[in-house]
Parts: structure tokens; sequence; C-alpha cells
């Protein structure tokens, strides 16, 4: 059940036996069916949680009622609303399960009390932040400078698995095009 986030946080850090113990002690294991809203916008979010199994997205609603995917997370990635868990303000977010889950979730309180007890871990979730703000500063770029078919292939690289995982309506959302587009799209893609 750790050792997937075992082998996150030694890429990062070196942790003793016993640091491992207590970090895998404090973390809460979690198993969420398909379809679970993990967080509604409006409320505080009160987690981060490492995806150890399944898929998860993150989304708005738009100013016309639709949904928009702003991120997928899967496997080995981290899925809180950071600016509601640091701030404790009300999320922009939802985050929901597209899958059955399993996750390793960490509280304000048990954070703060691991961070505490293993300072070193502050650096694999200050590497964690660096690389999100990373890929939220590429796609914010990507969304800007590139056409159709190009986000559609940095999709693809990003996420290889994620087309024959989730409805095609989500993929398309996070593209910020229609679902019968990126139909155009992978048709065209596989011509290649």
């Amino acid at each position: 059940m750790f050792q997937n986030i075992n082998n996150y946080a030694a890429r990062s850090v070196n942790l003793t036996e016993a640091e491992t113990a207590l970090f895998n002690e404090i973390l809460e294991y979690r198993k969420v069916p398909k379809k679970t809203r993990l967080l509604a916008a409006g409320d505080i979010c009160n987690f981060e949680a490492y995806v150890n199994k399944g898929c998860i997205r993150e989304y708005i609603i738009d100013e016309n009622g639709a949904e928009v995917t702003l991120q997928f997370a899967v496997e080995d990635w981290w899925v809180s609303d950071l600016a509601s868990f640091q701030d404790q303000s009300p999320a922009y977010m939802n985050i929901e399960t597209l899958e059955d889950c399993e996750l390793l979730i960490l509280n304000r309180e048990s954070k703060e009390r691991l961070l505490a007890e293993v300072p070193k871990l502050e650096r694999m979730f200050r590497l964690m932040l660096q690389r999100h703000l990373t890929v939220v500063q590429k796609r914010l770029f990507k969304t800007i400078a590139t056409t159709a078919m190009e986000k559609y292939q940095e999709f693809i690289n990003r996420y290889p698995g994620i087309p024959q995982r989730v409805p095609q309506h989500y993929i398309a959302s996070y593209l910020g095009i229609s679902p019968e587009f990126l139909s155009k799209l992978r048709a065209r893609g596989m011509k290649k």
C-alpha cells in the first residue's frame, strides 16, 4: 500500500526506516469509489492526496455552466486545491474521482506534524510544488500559444494512458475544444 509513495519520496530524500514508518503511519489510506466528489467549489480544501491508484480530475464550472477540466491526476500524482488548502479559503475548483481510487491523504494537522517530525520531507513537498508550478506554467503557455493539434500531442505525451481511461468529453474540455473537434484531431493523428 505504501510502496509507491515511499518510492516517490525516495526520489527526493533519503529517509531512515523510522522516518519512513512515521511517514506511512501519518498518511491516511482511503479507498474512494468512482464518481466521488472529493471537493466542491466554495468548500475549504482540507487535504492533499497522493494518488496510489486511479484517476482524478480537477475542474471548474465556467460562466456558461460548462465544466472545464483543469488537470488530471493519475498514479504517482498529488491532488489538492493548493490555494484553498494553504490559505483555508473557499476552493475555486471541484475535484472528483473518475475511477475507483486508492488515496493516501494528509490533512493540515497531519502534514504539519509530518514536517515537524521529519523536516527533510520539506524538500519533497517543495520539489512537488515546483513540478506542479512548472506544469501549470507550461499548460498556460500551451493554451495561449499552440494549435489544437499541438495541445493534443502535448496532452498525449503528458498523459499517455488517459485517453483509454476517461470519457472523451473530459479530454476535450481540458484542451478547450469540442468533443467533435477532438474526434477529428484523433482521426488526423492516426493517419500520420
